[in-house]
């Protein structure tokens, strides 16, 4: 740290960039113990063992329209006695002070001094050996001013903050894990919230989420991890996150959509994505019919709420077909047929697509004598490299459904990618086996792109 001597007036413009503060004026007074720091909306969050506080900052005086959300790790809550007498609790955090080109931490408490003409006090903590005070003087640092706050400059230079990340899951399996792992690894809290055990208040003024007998607070991002048998109450969650206004990295839309297998197959057929040829009837009339609309057998009869290979069935005759189908209806099961791509050969590929890019893919194999390739019926993974034209079905078939998230199953047929399912919470343990990336930093990165607090410049009213 360089000790060139600074000389300081009793009032000074410096800044705070861990912050994203880049010009702020604070009282020097050697009379106060600790530097304090305007703030509001002071919420402390993350595990008792590394607490978190996110708060905003209105850096100008008389101007609550200029709001930078900030984060910092909390250091210690300490008792502060102000100058009329009136004991606080603060929270204390440790920041970095930038001032006349030099910059060295200092603790800084929050609190409100709406009514202070200073938004921030330096205590004779932050001052080192080599700052001398002239208490008759002001301004003897470069002045920085406010202008800084009308340009882009601002919103370029935010620090990335440490967010408040719910994860809805009702499993502790490796994906869960990895969420949790990698995000509190990048300095965020992440929580996992069993999905079946959120209620929600719904109402027009205040929409809530509850949870074991209290209100969640507000998630900077919902990371929506719901399994197939909780799909209609899953997706009714997240609906009530996305009107509370909380960013979901997948859609409640999107979710459903995907997982309705009928209404899946429409939406591609809709966007123009390649598929096996599918049909799907009501009547037993019409099973003769059903078989010839998908090429005849060989064939798959597939339940609509199969997952993970069950409920899948090749049908390699045109009697064992009808068979199949007519068991099916017996059990006033619903299911659709669909064409089966010999040249597959019991392979698929698993594309994982994150924001608008394929991140990764695998080639999935049946075990001996499967013809369904899920990881989870013994069949094995390995990385493969795709072609152009199976990446932008990929992405078309995301995109087709609003998804930020998805794994994209493709078949390899003679004529180009046929897309099998596209789901909304794909498993991250068998694809970063298989391709040794670490995808669920990639997506912690789309959540920070997507979700990063950034300063705000809000309309002012007339009256202001």
């Amino acid at each position: 740290m360089t000790t060139t001597p600074l000389h300081f007036g009793w009032e000074e413009w410096l800044s705070l960039p861990d912050l994203g503060i880049p010009s702020i004026k604070a009282k020097v007074d050697t009379g106060a113990r600790t530097s304090a720091l305007h703030a509001d909306d002071i919420e402390t969050f993350g595990p008792s063992s590394k607490p978190k506080v996110r708060f905003t900052v209105r850096p100008v005086p008389g101007r609550n329209d200029i709001v930078i959300p900030c984060s910092a790790p909390v250091v210690d809550r300490r008792e502060v006695t102000s100058s009329n007498g009136e004991s606080e609790n603060r929270v204390v955090i440790q920041t970095t002070l930038s001032v006349g080109g030099q910059s060295w931490p200092i603790e800084v408490t929050l609190t409100n001094r709406e009514t202070m003409a200073s938004r921030m006090l330096l205590g004779r903590q932050a001052l080192l050996d080599h700052i001398t005070i002239s208490a008759h003087e002001r301004m003897l640092q470069p002045e920085l001013g406010y202008d800084v706050y009308h340009t882009s400059a601002v919103a370029k230079a935010q620090p990335r903050r440490a967010l408040r990340v719910c994860v809805l899951s009702r499993e502790n399996n490796y994906t869960t894990r990895r969420l949790v792992e990698e995000g509190e690894a990048r300095g965020h809290a992440v929580e996992v919230i069993d999905t079946t055990r959120c209620y929600m208040a719904i109402n027009a003024l205040a929409p809530e989420v509850h949870y074991d007998g209290k209100r969640l607070p507000v998630y900077d991002a919902v990371v929506p991890r719901i399994g197939a048998s909780i799909t209609p109450y899953g997706t009714a969650v997240v609906r009530q996150f996305e009107t509370i206004g909380t960013f979901c990295l997948n859609g409640s839309a999107g979710i459903a959509g995907s997982r309705d297998k009928l209404f899946a197959h429409q939406q591609m057929a809709k966007a123009g994505i390649g598929m096996p040829d599918t049909a799907f009837a009501a009547s037993p009339k019409d099973n003769a019919n059903l078989v010839g609309l998908v090429g005849g057998a060989p064939m798959i009869v597939k339940l609509l709420e199969s997952t993970q290979g069950r409920g899948v069935v090749l049908a390699e005759t045109r009697k064992a077909a009808e068979s199949v189908i007519d068991a099916f209806r017996g059990l006033k099961a619903n299911f659709l047929v669909q064409h089966f791509v010999k040249e597959a050969a019991g392979e698929d590929i698993r594309c994982l697509v994150i924001g608008a890019k394929v991140v990764a893919a695998m080639k999935r194999t049946g075990a001996d004598g499967d013809f369904r390739s899920n990881l989870h019926r013994g069949g094995s993974a390995k990385k493969v490299r795709i072609t152009a034209e199976e990446r932008r079905t990929a992405l078309r078939a995301a995109r087709a459904f609003g998804l930020s998230v998805a794994g994209v199953d493709l078949l390899r047929s003679e004529s180009g990618p046929k897309v099998l399912e596209v789901n909304s919470s794909p498993g991250f343990e068998g694809i970063e086996t298989a391709t040794g990336k670490n995808l669920t930093g990639l997506l912690f990165e789309e959540i920070e792109r997507r979700a990063r607090p950034v300063p705000k410049r809000r309309r002012k009213n007339a009256a202001d």
